[in-house]
């Protein structure tokens, strides 16, 4: 199934969810390069929620940019299977070489705004992110590893903790509590 079409058969958790998938189908038809960052007004990303075996923790990272505990993810860069960005991503940021897809549907989708921020030396103006996140598991005995350009730490959550450790309000409030409340349902 083409990612559109996974986008648009996905079932929608809450208003939030509804709103942003209206809004993401209606962005798929309207504008050019959408999963590449030549579209400098929005394009596509991934995100991980990755748990690990008793579902009592989440793998995060430091971001450097958002300067906050935050989970994996990225640019699509081209890549139409957005699973896959998931799981390269969450390798490339954390270090992990083993990853279980607890399921490859989407299991959430957001629009993020993303502030201007200077990344390698030049600056990016203020853009959203379309997100598609996935619901990954790595043993917790995976070796970690921090990707110095992108994080300064990589570390396994409490899942009760997340609020504490992210200082990002709008992810705690209206991502990462549905990632924790959708959870409970798998």
């Amino acid at each position: 199934m083409k990612w559109e079409e996974k986008i648009q058969n996905y079932k929608p958790y809450n208003e939030q969810e509804e709103k942003d998938k209206q809004t993401m189908l209606q962005y798929i038809h309207t504008f050019d390069n959408i999963l590449t960052r030549k579209n400098e007004f929005g394009h596509f990303t991934a995100s991980s929620w990755v748990v690990n075996k008793e579902r009592t923790k989440v793998l995060m990272i430091y971001h450097n940019i958002y300067q906050s505990w935050a989970w994996t993810g990225g640019h699509a860069d081209g890549e139409e299977n957005l699973l896959s960005t998931a799981i390269r991503e969450l390798k490339e940021e954390t270090g992990v070489k083993n990853v279980k897809v607890l399921d490859d549907n989407i299991f959430s989708l957001e629009i993020i705004c993303v502030n201007g921020h200077v990344k390698k030396g030049k600056y990016v103006s203020s853009h959203v992110h379309l997100n598609l996140t996935y619901l990954l598991e790595v043993d917790e005995k995976e070796t970690l590893k921090t990707k110095e350009d992108e994080n300064s730490g990589v570390k396994w959550v409490k899942i009760e903790d997340v609020e504490k450790v992210s200082n990002e309000k709008w992810m705690i409030e209206n991502v990462y509590k549905k990632l924790i409340e959708k959870l409970k349902t798998k």
